[in-house]
C-alpha cells in the first residue's frame, strides 16, 4: 500500500511539470516514482526538459529513461525540484537524508524556484525527530565532531545517541561527496531552527538533514486520499 501511495503522490507532482522546465530530481523510493513518471511523460510528448539529479543513483535511473541531464553549473537556477522526505511537519519543515543524499538534495532544492515534496501521509508528524536526524560530516576528526555535536545539540534541547551510519557490509557509509553520516536519535526536536543553527556551528559538519524554509508544497497520499499542504507563497507564479 505504501508504495502505491508514493506513486499516487508522484503522479500528482508530475502534473506540475511543463515543457521547457529545468527540474531537480530527488533521491529515494518516492522520488524514484516521480523520475519514472517524468520519463513516461517525455515519451508522451513533454519536451525540452533538463533534469539535475541529486545523487548518482538518480542520475543512473534518469539516464536509463532517456531524461536529458545537466548540472547546476550549467543551470544554476531551476524551475522546480521534486523530492521525498523522511518526516514533514505542518509548517513544511523536513527531515531528509535517509537515503544519504541530503547535501546534494539541499543544494539542488535551494537553487529551485519551487520545491514540491512527495510522500505517503505517514511521513506527516506533529513534531520532527522520531526519524533519526542525518548529519553529513567530514571524515577527518570524526569523534571530535561527534562530541561537539552532542554538546551543542544538548544546548538546543536535544539529547540521544549519535551513531555513525554503516553500510550493509558493516563499513562506514560514504556519501556521493565522500563524507560520513551521523544519525542522531533525538526523539523529539522541539526547536528545529535552533538545532540546525547549533549543529552548523560545528566545523566538521557539512550539512544537516533539517530542511527549513525550503519546501513550498507537500503532496501527501493516504488511504483516504491526497492532501496538499502549501506555504503562503507557494502559489506565486502559477
Amino acid at each position: 500500500m505504501s508504495d502505491e501511495l508514493k506513486r499516487q503522490a508522484a503522479e500528482l507532482a508530475v502534473g506540475y511539470v511543463k515543457s521547457g522546465m529545468r527540474i531537480g530530481l530527488g533521491t529515494g523510493s518516492t522520488a524514484a516514482h516521480f523520475v519514472d513518471l517524468l520519463g513516461a511523460r517525455m515519451r508522451d510528448g513533454l519536451t525540452d526538459i533538463v533534469g539535475v539529479p541529486t545523487s548518482e543513483a538518480t542520475r543512473a535511473q534518469a539516464e536509463k529513461l532517456g531524461i536529458p541531464l545537466g548540472t547546476l553549473d550549467e543551470y544554476p537556477i531551476l524551475d522546480l525540484t521534486v523530492d521525498g522526505a523522511d518526516e514533514i511537519d505542518g509548517e513544511l519543515r523536513l527531515i531528509k537524508g535517509g537515503g544519504g543524499a541530503l547535501l546534494r538534495e539541499k543544494i539542488v532544492a535551494t537553487a529551485s524556484e519551487r520545491v514540491i515534496i512527495i510522500a505517503d501521509k505517514s511521513k506527516l508528524v506533529s513534531t520532527l525527530g522520531a526519524f533519526k536526524l542525518p548529519v553529513e560530516v567530514v571524515q577527518f576528526g570524526l569523534e571530535a565532531t561527534r562530541n561537539l555535536m552532542t554538546l551543542l545539540a544538548a544546548d538546543a534541547g536535544c539529547e540521544g545517541e549519535i551513531s555513525l551510519r554503516k553500510g550493509p557490509d558493516g563499513t562506514p557509509f560514504i556519501t556521493d561527496g565522500g563524507n560520513y553520516i551521523l544519525d542522531c536519535a533525538f526523539g523529539r526536536i522541539e526547536d528545529p531552527e535552533g538545532l540546525d543553527d547549533a549543529l552548523t556551528l560545528v566545523p566538521g559538519v557539512v550539512e544537516t538533514g533539517l530542511f527549513i524554509g525550503i519546501a513550498d508544497t507537500a503532496i501527501l497520499a493516504g488511504p483516504d486520499g491526497i492532501e496538499v499542504l502549501e506555504t503562503e507563497s507557494s502559489d506565486e507564479g502559477d
